[in-house]
């Protein structure tokens, strides 16, 4: 891999050399949410060459973006497989809320489990 310094141009302020980086926005005003804001959370604590190389390449946003889309998609998939595998269908929730409640929710929390270790924190 081609060193990163080398790929900048930088210019000079008084005695330092200021890399020349602007980021580029092109997301079409996507609103991140928490898949994304614990993704970026993770990178900046834990990941930080990552992150910071991220930021100068400026594919950080669509990262975010796409890790964020991407922990939804899975996690609606997983939650619809479980209720699927289970039996927990429409006629439990007419005929049992509570316990239709507690069962989602239960497969929500399983789903967000395994995303979170498998994308978010890896």
């Amino acid at each position: 891999m081609e060193n990163l310094r080398e790929k900048l141009e930088y210019h000079q302020e008084k005695d330092y050399l200021i890399p020349n980086i602007a980021i580029k926005n092109n997301l079409d005003n996507y609103q991140i949410g928490k898949y994304g804001y614990l993704r970026l959370d993770y990178l900046k604590k834990y990941k930080s060459g990552y992150y910071t190389e991220l930021m100068i390449e400026g594919t950080l946003p669509e990262h975010i973006v796409a890790i964020d889309k991407e922990a939804s998609v899975q996690v609606k998939n997983i939650v619809k497989s479980l209720a699927k595998a289970n039996n927990v269908d429409e006629i439990l929730k007419q005929s049992n809320q509570f316990e239709w409640i507690r069962l989602m929710n239960n497969f929500k929390n399983s789903a967000e489990e395994i995303v979170l270790k498998e994308l978010i924190y890896n």
